[in-house]
């Protein structure tokens, strides 16, 4: 896959959319959190988790469910599931070695197997744990997707994800529930309901790469860098650009242009750096 691809011209068509840790990693664990409740604006109401906000820009505002054109946002959402692993502390890479192993040859391991309180991290993490030999983050990917060859892997698939997800926002009182009838069957919608939390969502990704652009992703929040990457790779990162205007957006374009064409290797051995963030930019660009 093309690091830039879908990248290359604006569509005209604007869519709606514990044991054994030590108290110094139990410092910086808390350190973690204490980090991701600090979120500008929003309130502990309208927090998302990555996999939240990117289901959250696929989902057309009325009809209340994805295009069904998109076939990437499944892969897309398991990679949010393991960089919100890897940013909460709970998983790490393997050591590179003396001959600097690439981030893809590099095995996913367990750092901490403490619940995060999100039942579908937390029944990845219970997969991750209960694996060994481990198994790298590509591998990851697919196995929680369910798109292996292997049947003996199959039982790490993540079921219903995009469904448990909407609930989630429901529950949060951004998405409402609807049964809609399409001739030969019946389908459970989510229409959204809190128009200010998407708005903001979509803000924050547009000034993220305009107004409070810094030019070095290692300066750019984790989080943000991380959602606008799995956006990508997700192919719902067009509808936080679809309302600029158009100078704004080909500013908007070519600037994620620069981030998906980074060396990840490069970046991933930058200090205070997230390897796992960089391993699964990794495994969508490859």
């Amino acid at each position: 896959m093309n690091r830039s691809e879908g990248l290359v011209q604006r569509r005209n068509i604007i869519r709606d959319t514990g044991e054994g840790v030590n108290k110094e990693s139990q410092s910086n664990e808390k350190k973690q959190e204490h980090d991701e409740d600090i979120d500008e604006g929003d309130s502990k109401e309208t927090r998302l988790t990555l996999m939240e906000e990117v289901l959250l820009l696929g989902l057309k505002d009325k009809e209340g469910y994805t295009s069904f054109w998109n076939d990437c946002i499944s892969s897309g959402l398991r990679g949010c599931i393991l960089i919100e692993l890897g940013l909460r502390g709970r998983v790490e890479l393997e050591r590179a070695g003396m001959r600097r192993k690439a981030l893809l040859t590099r095995k996913l391991i367990l750092k901490n197997d403490t619940p995060t309180g999100d039942v579908l991290l937390d029944e990845a993490l219970k997969h991750l744990k209960e694996t060994d030999p481990p198994e790298t983050v590509q591998s990851w990917i697919e196995y929680l997707s369910g798109e292996t060859w292997n049947p003996l892997k199959l039982r790490y698939q993540l079921k219903n994800v995009r469904e448990r997800l909407a609930k989630n926002l429901v529950e949060k009182g951004v998405l409402t529930t609807e049964k809609q009838n399409f001739l030969l069957f019946d389908m459970t919608t989510h229409p959204l309901t809190d128009n200010v939390t998407k708005s903001r969502l979509i803000k924050k990704i547009q000034d993220a790469v305009l107004t409070k652009w810094v030019n070095d992703p290692q300066r750019m929040d984790k989080r943000m860098l991380a959602l606008i990457f799995l956006a990508h790779a997700s192919d719902v990162l067009e509808n936080a650009f679809a309302p600029l205007n158009d100078d704004d957006y080909e500013l908007a374009i070519k600037r994620v242009r620069e981030l998906l064409d980074l060396d990840f290797e490069q970046e991933s051995v930058k200090p205070n750096t997230s390897e796992v963030l960089w391993a699964v930019f990794a495994a969508f660009t490859k």
